[in-house]
């Protein structure tokens, strides 16, 4: 999210991202990054596939469902802002 501090949406960003309950998880393996962004599908929900996350779950572009990192150096900076390097267990 920082990358977008910015940007003109960041405010309703935020509170759409903080207006209930949030589940942080880390996701790793060949890929990772690129599945997931495929789950989620597109930004704007109106052009998500069917089945995506954003398609299938999200109010608005602004209330999309799901927020997902676009790369490995912002995945490593958004997974240290929720855990300590004790709370990430990987195979």
């Amino acid at each position: 999210l920082c990358g977008h501090k910015a940007r003109p949406f960041y405010g309703e960003l935020c509170a759409s991202l903080s207006s209930g309950p949030v589940l942080v998880s880390v996701l790793e393996g060949e890929g990772a990054i690129l599945k997931n962004r495929d789950l989620m599908g597109a930004t704007n929900p109106k052009d998500a596939a069917p089945g995506t996350i954003r398609a299938d779950f999200a109010d608005s572009i602004d209330a999309n469902a799901v927020h997902g990192s676009d790369s490995a150096e912002t995945a490593a900076w958004e997974i240290s802002y929720f855990f300590s390097q004790r709370e990430i267990f990987s195979r």
